[in-house]
């Protein structure tokens, strides 16, 4: 028996990195899953790979800023599986740049994908959720939304801090609908996102110092935390943190 059988999810950023291992492990614990990118070509591997074993996938097309592509996604999810039980807000993006060297146009982006992005998912979702008896929306933020950062991601700690926020009033809000919300705090996660840090080798050598436990986190260590508040399991848990980030942020 699966942790998820007979529920439906929807993720974002769902082509690569946590975003497929999320699609891949719900779908092995019972789920029907649509997910959605804007990286189509990887998304529909990740579509055909997860239907090869059988399990029961979609794959849209989503650009998260934008609330069209949103509900067409939960459209896709209720006339393929008929209703809509999970969303995992998972789409987002890094920058790397000193406040100061932060353009308006580069804040704009970021806030635009980290943040409105998990309202206009939010927005989108809650309807259909409340019509499927309730839900569990589960927000990716960072250790980042937790604690500030020497490093050059000032812009980046500003919109996972909104996510952490703004989960907490969705908690609190929608609680009566019986829709828990939580958000996820990763710490370094071997993903595409850090990719020029892992390109680094002194640079990534001196991040891994810093880490109690020696050692980045993989997307399955992320995954299991949000199959967690996705499942019935966490049932009396909602507009919490789930802190996963190898000990990173207990200093």
């Amino acid at each position: 028996m699966g942790r998820l059988d007979g529920k439906v999810a929807l993720i974002s950023g769902g082509a690569r990195g946590q975003g497929a291992a999320e699609a891949r492990l719900f779908v092995r614990e019972g789920a029907a899953v649509v997910f959605g990118d804007i990286l189509d070509d990887e998304g529909k591997k990740v579509e055909a790979e997860i239907r090869a074993s059988e399990g029961l996938a979609t794959y849209v097309h989503l650009d998260v800023t934008r609330e069209a592509d949103w509900r067409a996604a939960v459209a896709t999810a209720m006339q393929a599986y008929g209703k809509l039980n999970v969303l995992v807000n998972n789409a987002g993006i890094l920058l790397r740049a000193k406040i100061e060297a932060t353009t308006e146009e580069d804040w704009d982006r970021i806030m635009a994908v980290n943040v409105k992005g998990v309202f206009l998912g939010t927005k989108c979702a809650i309807p259909v959720m409340r019509q499927s008896g309730g839900g569990s929306i589960v927000n990716i933020s960072s250790t980042a939304g937790l604690v500030g950062s020497p490093g050059e991601t000032a812009a980046y700690t500003a919109t996972k801090g909104a996510v952490r926020l703004f989960t907490k009033a969705t908690a609190i809000q929608h609680a009566r609908d019986n829709i828990r919300c939580n958000s996820v705090h990763p710490g370094p996660i071997v993903t595409d996102m850090i990719k020029d840090m892992l390109e680094d080798r002194t640079l990534w050598e001196q991040r891994l110092r810093r880490l109690p436990m020696q050692r980045a986190g993989t997307p399955e260590d992320v995954a299991y935390g949000v199959l967690y508040l996705a499942s019935d399991e966490s049932s009396y848990v909602t507009g919490s943190e789930l802190v996963i980030d190898g000990g990173t942020t207990a200093e």
